[in-house]
């Protein structure tokens, strides 16, 4: 059979992440099941990587095998007619047999976005409101460069709680941080993400931002390596998969 690359963008907000669950509500389900309407058999797909319930994909990349002998652009076109809104897929392309959406990636961006104030009703799924709370922009950009880098990320994962385990030593190659008015942007991009990373270093910048958190206290954190309850996770709706690189 040939593989297939396909990347797919996704609001989370209405779904239960990515990875297929027994309930059936995932990006990964819909897909398998529309696939298989297609194909005419069980279809297996293959994600570079897991995103929470609630958490957003610009680019999201999978792949799968079949046999497929029309053009790769209907393919693409049947897949996106039968999923539920909240779920595009952009393109299908033939890729080699080589090819593997998780263990070919070299690195992921994920994008976070915050409010200062109460954002508009149209936004709220996709950016965390900070209600009255102030960020300190230049306090966080100080944190994240001491963040940036080679290092074991323990602190910054949450448990599992499926008994599996990752190396937790990443390479946290750029945070940036942006201000437009009243929107903040943190933009991580890393050789890969432990569970919930992204999210748990937000958390963390922002306690920065608004004083809670010292930068020294964030460092020691950092070379602790062990969790932490002074380390919170963010919210999932602010966070998107914007890119995966390979």
């Amino acid at each position: 059979m040939k593989r297939w690359k396909g990347t797919v963008a996704y609001d989370g907000s209405g779904f239960s992440g990515w990875q297929s669950q027994p309930g059936g509500n995932t990006i990964q389900d819909f897909l398998e099941a529309r696939l298989g309407e297609i194909l005419r058999r069980p279809v297996r797909i293959h994600g570079s990587g897991r995103t929470d319930s609630g958490v957003h994909a610009k680019r999201q990349i999978f792949h799968f095998d079949a046999d497929w002998e029309h053009p790769h652009g209907h393919l693409a076109r049947a897949l996106r007619s039968g999923l539920p809104e909240g779920i595009q897929v952009a393109s299908i392309t033939r890729v080699s047999k080589r090819f593997h959406a998780r263990y070919s990636a070299t690195g992921k961006r994920y994008v976070y976005n915050v409010f200062e104030g109460h954002a508009p009703p149209m936004k709220t799924r996709y950016c965390l409101s900070l209600g009255t709370r102030k960020l300190d922009v230049a306090r966080m950009e100080s944190a994240a460069g001491q963040l940036e880098g080679r290092h074991d990320f323990t602190a910054f994962a949450a448990e599992r709680g499926d008994g599996g385990s990752e190396n937790p030593v990443k390479d946290l190659r750029e945070i940036r941080i942006s201000r437009r008015g009243r929107r903040v942007r943190l933009v991580f991009v890393a050789s890969g993400f432990l569970y919930k990373m992204a999210r748990r270093l937000t958390g963390a910048l922002l306690d920065v931002g608004t004083g809670k958190l010292g930068v020294a206290e964030l460092i020691d954190v950092l070379e602790s390596c062990e969790r932490t309850a002074l380390i919170v996770t963010a919210p999932a709706r602010g966070l998107c998969l914007d890119r995966v690189f390979y």
